[in-house]
């Protein structure tokens, strides 16, 4: 049985286990801030929101506040502390709670499995951005077929799945099979003993609907699992009657309970494993070279890396506008301090003019470099959010100066900026290159079971 391997990437020299160490630390700080924060911008949000006229369509950004960032990240927190982190058996939601359970098995290389795949008639699954997110929406309000959807992440091993297939019902947006797919660790081992390269997790999506603990837009699963994992099955063996089955029965207690949305799953425990056989022409993107989701830039990178960039932009824009016309600003101001008088001041303005390009310029740095998925900028950018928070906190607790609806977007997009950067997902990316001079095989996984 293989030991648990480390999250952290391997480093050298005496300081490394203090450095990791001190890197794990910040980033568990941040992450728990980014969830307060998070509660007192949902509350900046009903504030200014709740009162009669056109404010009350902030009402709209905090049902997707609270929703699809704050109670996933109070989910996250809590779950952290109570959800058990090695193979049981269960996939977890990127907000930590219990998904679907891991219902197949399978031996082979990856062309292999996506040459059985393809088949069988199964349509890989989209990745999912933000190009393809909005491309589900406008396909279920249209009632139009988008036979490749990306499916929601799940993760196993720590990890979200590598890549996942799917049909569809009659071109129907609400109503498909699909199967999630997840890379096993070199050395691991299914409970029991048996060794085998994949593991994965069939459901079958039968309408949309809200989340039972989040109230998010998601699909409703089938509860009887075993029907999908047994039809998964049949297209494979049907298709290429050359794969080989074994079932190892009992594999884990035959159970009633829900998955991460609140939807029923029934299972009797019984595990199919499916061997697949050799592909004398495997898919040209299988041929390329092993999929590892660590290692496609997630959403929540870009985000944070765009911010910096919109940042950099308007601090430019800014430096501009003091140095060429300082009295537009002193028109368009309603301080009560006494920076628009020092703005009208030449010297002055030629110096702030400076100091902008310069903070443009690091925000450009930065922004990129977490883009590349360094680390050293991720974190560099948080604490700036973090200075930003902290100081509209304060100013607003204070009464100094009153967060009003013009002053909101700053306060919101450095929130949203620490949640997205404080993600698992961004995590991840930022350590891949670590991780690949490391132990690449080194899955992060807290405990294993088998």
């Amino acid at each position: 049985m293989a030991g648990p391997p480390s999250s952290e990437p391997r480093t050298t020299g005496a300081s490394g286990p203090e450095r990791s160490r001190l890197l794990r630390r910040v980033d568990g700080l941040l992450f728990g801030f980014a969830g307060v924060a998070a509660v007192w911008l949902a509350y900046l949000l009903v504030r200014i929101g709740v009162r009669p006229g056109w404010s009350l369509l902030l009402l709209l950004p905090f049902w997707l506040l609270v929703t699809y960032l704050t109670l996933p990240r109070i989910h996250r927190i809590l779950t952290l502390v109570y959800v058990p982190g090695y193979f049981i058996g269960r996939t977890r939601t990127s907000d930590g709670l219990l998904g679907d359970p891991v219902n197949l098995a399978l031996r082979g290389s990856e062309a292999e499995v996506h040459a059985a795949m393809a088949a069988a008639g199964w349509t890989r699954a989209d990745d999912l951005s933000l190009r393809t997110g909005l491309r589900i929406v406008a396909s279920t309000l249209r009632r139009q077929s988008y036979a490749a959807a990306p499916v929601s992440p799940l993760n196993l091993f720590d990890r979200q799945q590598d890549f996942a297939y799917q049909q569809q019902v009659a071109g129907s947006p609400s109503k498909r099979h699909h199967v999630r797919f997840w890379r096993c660790p070199d050395g691991w081992f299914l409970p029991g003993g048996a060794a085998v390269d994949w593991v994965a997790a069939g459901t079958y999506d039968r309408s949309v609907g809200l989340s039972l603990f989040t109230l998010q837009v998601t699909h409703k699963i089938e509860a009887d699992t075993d029907v999908e994992r047994d039809f998964i099955v049949a297209t494979v063996t049907r298709a290429t009657p050359t794969v080989r089955v074994e079932v190892i029965r009992h594999f884990s207690s035959g159970f009633h309970a829900r998955n991460g949305g609140g939807d029923r799953i029934e299972t009797d425990g019984d595990l199919p494993v499916l061997e697949v056989g050799p592909s004398p022409d495997p898919p040209e993107a299988a041929a390329v070279g092993p999929t590892d989701s660590r290692d496609r830039r997630p959403v929540q990178t870009v985000f944070g890396g765009g911010v910096a960039l919109v940042r950099c932009l308007l601090s430019l824009l800014a430096a501009v506008a003091v140095f060429v016309a300082p009295e537009t600003l002193l028109r368009l101001s309603h301080a009560e301090s006494d920076l628009p008088q020092l703005i009208a001041d030449r010297v002055f303005g030629v110096v702030l003019a400076v100091v902008l390009v310069l903070f443009g310029l690091v925000e450009l740095g930065l922004g990129l470099a977490t883009l590349a998925g360094r680390n050293w900028a991720r974190l560099w950018l948080m604490l700036s959010a973090v200075v930003t928070v902290v100081g509209a906190f304060v100013s607003n607790l204070t009464g100094s100066e009153r967060i009003t609806l013009l002053g909101l977007p700053a306060t919101a997009t450095s929130v949203l900026l620490l949640l997205a950067l404080t993600s698992h997902r961004a995590r991840e990316y930022a350590a891949r290159d670590r991780r690949r001079g490391g132990r690449r095989a080194a899955t992060p996984v807290r405990n294993v079971g088998g």
